[in-house]
């Protein structure tokens, strides 16, 4: 996908043994008649987790109707939910479940990762982002996003800022993406800006930080996302910017991965110049240490018959301090005031049912107005098992549902709304297909 279709036609005319495409592109090539399956003998679906995800479940289906009954196939999902175990009940044939168990790590060498969030307003995430990587200079960084438009703009502005950056998403071709992967492995690039899927795969040996954009919306996510960092003994440092509206997510993965991520305060604008400072302060201090330094004694002489030798070597510390960034204007972030025992609270509140009026919808959730209700014999049960087994989301962080006559309003998190509603739409809850909008109070 993403490719010319040309050179497929033509590759495919001349005869192929091995045919390695996404669903929605397999799906165009079959329905143009030009991917034949009549003679398959297997079928992978790896990352079947992730094509579901992006919704492609239904191409999926579409795709291995038309396979002979009598092929092989191999499913790969690094999770296992309903939907994933329903794919495998329609279209595997007694199928022998395999489960990898986690490496072994030896003793000595398991991973210590330093888990760090920080509270910041949306409006100060890109602000919060570059002061945090600028007091942590990572060595090597993996920048995780959601989107690639997020991705892009994220990278030019770290780039903007001096940094080396490059980005990595499903946009890339494979030239590109191997030069990026190139230059990360090899120091040119410090940091590395992706989205999951992109990320999928990478053979990064050595990771000194991981940074999350955003509060995945699944644990699973957030632990895949932070072990690429840690490895074979080595320490890492991962670091989450946190909404307020997402600190339920965060408080929901503490819980299921059963670890304690620490919330600091984003650092100051005189936190961030004490840092430069101190830099300098080391880097002359190796300057100073590696020696040959004739050419620049002369120059200095001169100077110190004109001026006094302590202001010569402030004026040549303040060169060194501008050529770090130094001198750049750096907005203050206003601290956000936690509410960490809040969330606890919320994500943990009883659904119910009731006729009467809406209630109000609580800061940072908002509500989805489902076209079935108890006549259609829907009870709250109904709605959170949809949502939990379809959208891949914790009934934990749902919040209230109220079930009417003709209708239920379902409360969720204003971030996972759209995947919530893009999930109903493709199922059905009762036996029934069901509309699904926002509902506005």
């Amino acid at each position: 996908m993403g490719q010319s279709i040309a050179p497929q036609l033509h590759a495919l005319k001349r005869g192929v043994e091995v045919v390695v495409a996404t669903p929605g592109r397999a799906l165009d090539h079959i329905r143009r008649n030009t991917l034949q399956l009549k003679h398959l003998q297997t079928v992978v679906l790896d990352e079947a987790d992730e094509m579901l995800d992006m919704g492609f479940a239904d191409d999926l289906d579409a795709i291995l109707e038309k396979t002979p009954a009598d092929r092989q196939t191999a499913l790969f999902s690094a999770t296992m939910p309903p939907r994933i175990a329903s794919i495998a009940h329609r279209h595997l044939k007694k199928p022998v479940e395999i489960t990898i168990a986690r490496e072994t790590v030896k003793a000595g060498a398991a991973p210590r990762v330093h888990q760090t969030a920080y509270l910041v307003s949306r409006q100060y995430k890109v602000s919060a982002l570059a002061r945090i990587l600028d007091m942590a200079d990572p060595r090597s960084a993996l920048v995780f996003c959601r989107t690639r438009l997020e991705v892009d703009e994220l990278t030019a502005m770290l780039n903007g800022r001096g940094q080396r950056a490059e980005a990595i998403h499903g946009g890339l071709n494979q030239d590109q993406r191997d030069r990026v992967m190139n230059a990360f492995r090899t120091g040119q690039t410090q940091l590395l800006v992706a989205t999951d899927v992109a990320a999928r795969g990478l053979d990064i040996p050595q990771v000194s930080h991981v940074v999350n954009y955003d509060v995945p919306s699944a644990p699973e996510a957030y632990v895949h996302r932070i072990g690429r960092t840690g490895r074979a003994g080595r320490p890492g440092t991962a670091v989450t910017i946190v909404e307020p509206r997402e600190q339920r997510l965060l408080w929901n993965i503490e819980q299921l991965t059963k670890s304690k991520i620490e919330m600091a305060a984003v650092p100051t604008v005189d936190d961030l110049r004490l840092q430069r400072l101190e830099r300098t302060r080391t880097a002359i201090e190796e300057i100073l240490a590696r020696g040959d330094l004739d050419l620049f004694r002369v120059m200095i002489e001169s100077l110190a018959e004109k001026f006094d030798p302590a202001e010569v070597a402030a004026a040549a510390a303040k060169l060194a301090y501008r050529a770090r960034g130094g001198d750049r204007v750096e907005e203050e972030i206003p601290v956000v005031q936690q509410r960490r025992e809040e969330a606890h609270r919320t994500s943990r509140r009883p659904t119910g049912q009731s006729g009467g009026r809406a209630r109000p919808t609580r800061a940072g959730m908002v509500k989805l107005h489902i076209g079935a209700g108890q006549t259609a014999g829907i009870r709250p049960g109904d709605l959170v098992g949809a949502i939990a087994n379809e959208a891949r989301i914790s009934s934990q962080l749902l919040g209230a549902i109220e079930v009417t006559d003709r209708f239920s309003l379902v409360e969720v998190p204003e971030e996972l709304a759209e995947r919530i509603m893009a999930a109903l739409v493709r199922t059905r809850i009762k036996g029934q297909k069901v509309t699904v909008r926002l509902f506005r109070e």
